[in-house]
């Protein structure tokens, strides 16, 4: 955008910096709001127009399930084949014992990773039995491979495409982007409609969330393959097949077993949080735990969600390597030994397979129990007695001076005055497409006739990105700059990235109880180890001569985080605040289950109870509209180069300024300013 200059006295021009338009716009805003508030607002109602239209085709839909050409021949077969693939897995599972299945998964561990890790994943697969969690873990495995099949299956083949293809690449971007930012939760609504709630609909529902990075992990892989190299083949009279098959694929084996590495994650993510429509499995004992406040069961069942995921992450990220950097010995006097270990583990876990068939105590998990549960409950219990003055403090701190204040703001404003404000702040921080994105996702939440619930959202989205920045501004720059902080954090953040969104609610709901303020704490918990992550990467990367200089010249401590660190980190900073946002949002819908109320309830309702099914749908939608505009605002902000006219720290400037970063002045000389003559 162009900048706003101002003729001073002499020959001297300043202009507008982009902070100095934000605080004229927000300036403005503030009059229209004196003059205009509670006017033009749009309160909720439960019985509005749209919300009853979706309700009647919903109703057409259940009427002519039956009938209908669509449902019969298209998604009728796909849910009976999504269903068969579900059975034959299960089939294959528990036809292997526990006996097995742990053997099975122990022997991957060891041929792919090393024995370490093998004797972790035994543990495991014991540690599910024990904590009675056997049944409801092979539930969980069986809809995870169901549905990473199915995304494999189609993903990769478009990655492929993508990789070879620059249209279609920009063809298909944007609708990977739609899905990525549109909040899982968002999913489930839609896809009961068509495929009933139950395993099915959890399956295509996974598989949507995780073929994003499917397509683009393993585009990206075909893409890297040098272009020199394809020169060479093509050169040779290699034909385009002949040229995928034996160069492009060989080549990006690496990263497309990244690729699924990372869909198995997703997945598993995924699968848990659908157990809100049914889906079997451990998620289910997270939910019954939840409704009865049994803090110590979600521990145990949350627990088993970790350790699944990283056997998962472990097995899977060493077999994408090549062979040569397996943990296994390599080829030494003639006997390939690591093919005689190989051999010998497959031969140890067949006939440990045939052991659990044929031995009585292996058909079931012996009836061995350990839990968890009352430690866990009386620690909360502990807690909530003696730490209630705190947290019940800060509670009552959060809620009453930051989101109230907030939300009564957006609500009492003038519909039209937030859609003007929102898609100025777009404009001037990231350009004039995303303000027109920002003014087109507001009208459209206008029109879903959900605008308050949305302002509630806003607020409450608006103050966990706040408290994530400051917490992960300030734990991310403290780890770039010791060592023995960092040592304690990197485990901290790796165990925090493989919990499952449902896990984040067991803390919160200890600490808080059922509140908004719990679902606020729930979506910081969930967002800081990303931001952490992206900032203490950000600030290590900052020219060691630029910090060489800053010692020389005298700075302290303080002088350099400020003054150096954190405006030459300012790409990774945006970045940290944009992957904020969208982890923060996602977590929307849980903290409905928790007393964030708002649109996460709504669509929690929507898919509970028939009457709220229209309302579920547009909450939806309205979650997703509240992501783009976000996500657009932050993306565009990054996108920019740090020597652009007019750059700032955009949406993390609170946060930054909290922390003691220098403001920018809202005047400053324009870089082709003439030099005075002397």
């Amino acid at each position: 955008m162009t900048a706003v200059s101002f003729p001073l006295a002499g020959r001297t021009e300043f202009q507008l910096s982009k902070g100095g338009r934000i605080a004229l716009l927000f300036a403005v805003a503030a009059v229209l709001y004196l003059l205009f508030h509670d006017q033009w607002t749009l309160p909720h109602s439960e019985d509005a127009d749209l919300f009853l239209r979706i309700n009647s085709g919903r109703d057409w839909v259940d009427e002519n399930r039956t009938t209908f050409p669509l449902f019969i021949y298209v998604f009728e077969p796909i849910r009976a084949g999504i269903e068969w693939l579900i059975a034959a897995f299960l089939t294959v599972l528990q036809g292997l014992t526990w006996i097995g299945l742990t053997a099975t998964f122990g022997a991957l561990a060891l041929i792919f990773v090393s024995w370490r890790t093998a004797l972790f994943v035994v543990a495991s697969f014991l540690a599910f039995g024990l904590l009675g969690l056997w049944d409801s873990t092979v539930a969980t495995l069986d809809l995870m491979l169901a549905a990473v099949v199915l995304a494999l299956a189609i993903g990769i083949p478009i990655g492929i495409v993508a990789g070879r293809s620059e249209r279609f690449l920009r063809v298909v971007s944007p609708v990977l982007d739609f899905m990525q930012i549109m909040p899982t939760f968002a999913y489930l609504a839609p896809l009961t409609l068509i495929f009933l709630i139950g395993p099915p609909a959890a399956t295509v529902a996974t598989l949507i969330y995780a073929i994003p990075p499917a397509i683009r992990i393993t585009a990206l892989g075909i893409r890297g393959v040098g272009s020199e190299t394809l020169e060479a083949a093509e050169s040779m009279g290699s034909t385009g097949w002949q040229i995928l098959r034996k160069v492009q694929l060989p080549m990006a084996r690496r990263t497309i077993g990244l690729a699924v590495n990372q869909t198995i994650m997703f997945a598993l993510s995924m699968i848990v949080i659908t157990a809100l429509i049914d889906a079997p499995g451990l998620g289910q004992d997270i939910i019954r735990a939840l409704q009865k406040l049994n803090v110590g069961k979600a521990f145990e069942a949350g627990l088993a969600i970790v350790l699944l995921a990283m056997i998962l992450d472990r097995i899977t990220a060493a077999a994408s390597n090549t062979p040569d950097h397996t943990k296994l010995p390599e080829q030494t006097s003639g006997i390939d030994r690591r093919r005689v270990l190989i051999v010998g583990v497959a031969v140890v876990t067949v006939g440990l397979i045939v052991a659990g068939n044929v031995l009585p105590i292996g058909k079931e998990f012996p009836d061995w129990r350990f839990s968890f549960a009352k430690p866990v409950n009386d620690v909360v219990h502990w807690i909530e007695i003696n730490l209630y003055p705190v947290t019940d403090a800060a509670k009552n701190i959060l809620t009453s001076y930051l989101l109230n204040p907030l939300q009564s703001l957006l609500e009492s404003a003038p519909w039209w005055l937030v859609v003007v404000v929102a898609a100025g702040v777009a404009g001037v921080v990231s350009g004039r497409r995303a303000a027109v994105a920002a003014a087109i996702s507001l009208v459209i939440v206008v029109l879903l006739q959900l605008w308050e619930h949305s302002m509630q959202t806003l607020a409450l989205v608006l103050v966990a990105v706040v408290l994530t920045m400051i917490i992960g501004i300030t734990l991310g720059v403290a780890s770039a700059r010791d060592r023995r902080i960092a040592a304690v954090m990197r485990p901290i953040n790796d165990f925090a990235q493989t919990l499952p969104a449902f896990v984040y609610l067991l803390p919160a709901v200890a600490l808080f109880g059922p509140t908004r303020a719990t679902a606020i704490v729930a979506a910081v918990i969930f967002a800081v180890p990303v931001v952490i992550r992206l900032v203490e990467d950000g600030v290590k990367g900052v020219s060691p001569t630029a910090i060489e200089a800053a010692t020389a010249a005298g700075s302290t401590r303080l002088q350099m985080i400020r003054n150096v660190q954190l405006p030459m980190a300012r790409r990774s900073l945006l970045v940290a605040t944009n992957q904020g946002v969208v982890l923060v949002l996602s977590m929307v819908v849980v903290g409905g289950l928790v007393g964030g109320g708002a649109l996460g309830y709504d669509v929690v309702a929507g898919f509970s109870q028939l009457n709220d099914f229209g309302k579920g749908i547009a909450a939806a939608i309205s979650i997703v509209l509240l992501g783009v505009l976000l996500d657009r605002i932050t993306q565009g902000a990054g996108a920019r180069t740090s020597g652009s006219r007019g750059s700032s720290l955009g949406i993390i400037s609170m946060p930054l300024a909290i922390l003691g970063f220098p403001a920018r002045a809202l005047v400053r000389r324009p870089k082709s300013d003439p030099v005075e003559p002397t």
